[in-house]
């Protein structure tokens, strides 16, 4: 009996080591930040998955939003994990915490960047060819009827308290829209943006107006996006673009926002095994439109939106894992 018992010991500390503990030491305990938007939400599930099953981590999913997430991972060192940060929003202190080593940039996440701009629909920027810029669009005010009265033109602009708004309505004006017959029509919310945008689809009438990527609506609405005829000028952006009630805009073009995924020094430390693949995890705008797309038709939750990605698209996400991780990762599926 005490043979057996020593027997049975050995085995269960044989096990530990090499199954279920040797995973945990592989990774260990990692707390992730799901932010308030969805592209983000999804992204934390699909992380969720991949480290829970491709490297045997044990995850913990937080709430989170752009600036607190990353004020308690700098302060804090927690959450250990951001898997889409804006970081126009954070450039200077988030430069100062990975030069002293507190936090750590890995991969670009949206490759194409987040994308703002004007926008008119696909079906009718294929049946006008001309229309490449915003002002070949307000050369054509007929295209654009305003919803309350279709005799007007209407610009679109983005929903009330956001900094979009401030934008939008400095670059109606230098553009000088309302010369051409556009009047600025406030969406009240992106509830009533979306459902606009909706409206001019189901109509087959012109839209134009703000909007960004990655976002449901770009999935299940087929864009073009506008140039405004010239480069972003980061210095007249700051200083009057953004600026409520410039006195004097200039036409300027929206900056792209570079989005990270930002994982702090610990993380690095405890779960380097995974490091290979947050440094090469990243999607392009229309995968996620698509995932957002099928998000919202569907009611679902990010969890099922990342579950549905990880079934669509093998060889996307495969490109990110090392062979054995990945074989896990699908077995998981």
């Amino acid at each position: 009996m005490k043979t057996f018992l020593a027997s049975t010991c050995l085995a269960a500390a044989l096990y530990a080591l090499t199954g279920t503990g040797a995973r945990a030491a592989e990774c260990g305990d990692v707390s992730i930040a799901e932010m308030n938007w969805a592209s983000a939400g999804v992204a934390a599930y699909v992380d969720k998955i991949i480290l829970e099953n491709g490297y045997g981590c044990t995850v913990s999913i937080v709430a989170g939003d752009t600036m607190p997430t990353f004020t308690s991972m700098n302060e804090k060192g927690q959450p250990d994990m951001a898997p889409e940060l804006w970081i126009n929003a954070v450039r200077t202190p988030l430069d100062a915490a990975v030069k002293e080593g507190r936090l750590i940039e890995a991969a670009k996440i949206l490759s194409d960047g987040g994308v703002e701009g004007w926008w008119i629909p696909k079906f009718l920027s294929d049946a006008h060819p001309d229309i490449k810029t915003i002002q070949d669009a307000l050369k054509h005010p007929e295209l654009f009827p305003a919803p309350e009265d279709p005799s007007k033109a209407a610009v679109f602009n983005c929903p009330s308290g956001w900094s979009c708004q401030i934008s939008s309505a400095n670059l109606y004006r230098a553009l000088k829209a309302e010369d051409a017959g556009f009047e600025l029509v406030d969406t009240g919310s992106a509830a009533g943006q979306e459902g606009s945008i909706a409206s001019a689809f189901e109509k087959k009438k012109g839209w134009l107006g703000y909007y960004w990527a990655p976002t449901p609506i770009l999935g299940k609405y087929e864009m073009t996006k506008l140039s405004f005829g010239v480069p972003n000028d980061k210095a007249e952006w700051d200083a009057c673009t953004a600026v409520p009630d410039c006195p004097q805009p200039k036409v300027n073009a929206y900056p792209i926002s570079d989005v990270y995924t930002v994982v702090t020094k610990q993380f690095a430390e405890k779960a380097g095994v995974a490091m290979d693949y947050v440094k090469a995890r990243k999607w392009d705008n229309g995968t996620v439109n698509k995932v957002l797309a099928w998000k919202d038709e569907n009611q679902a939750t990010n969890e099922d939106a990342a579950k549905y990605f990880l079934k669509t698209y093998p060889d996307m996400w495969k490109s990110w894992l090392k062979p054995e991780a990945a074989e896990k990762v699908q077995a998981s599926l």
